[in-house]
């Protein structure tokens, strides 16, 4: 189980969430931010401090967001744009820096 990140972090990334991880696992695209499903260990530090309300347990997900389960891993096991291989889990998002791509369903989002 973990969390993940939901459609009202794109275009906004408060980032408020970023340094409450204590597992560094919340990875910044181009226009959203991504939990690493790997990396998380179910803390919830993110989602209380979240001012975008964009952050949710696997589970507790609104049925119109059911998407960015799998977009979020997607994010982690899919060759993203301009990549050679898939980032898997790189063990910390200070450590890597800005991705600076999206994935698919990301990306076609229309700008907010």
């Amino acid at each position: 189980m973990t969390y993940v990140i939901g459609r009202s972090c794109v275009d906004v990334m408060d980032k408020s969430c970023v340094p409450e991880c204590p597992v560094d696992c919340i990875y910044e695209g181009a226009r959203s931010l991504y939990i690493n499903p790997d990396e998380c260990v179910d803390c919830g530090a993110c989602k209380l401090v979240c001012r975008m309300e964009a952050i949710y347990y696997e589970t507790d997900l609104p049925a119109d967001q059911q998407q960015h389960l799998a977009d979020n891993a997607a994010f982690f096991s899919e060759i993203l744009p301009g990549r050679e291989r898939p980032l898997g889990s790189p063990g910390g998002a200070g450590r890597l820096g800005r991705i600076g791509v999206d994935t698919p369903l990301v990306s076609a989002l229309p700008p907010r």
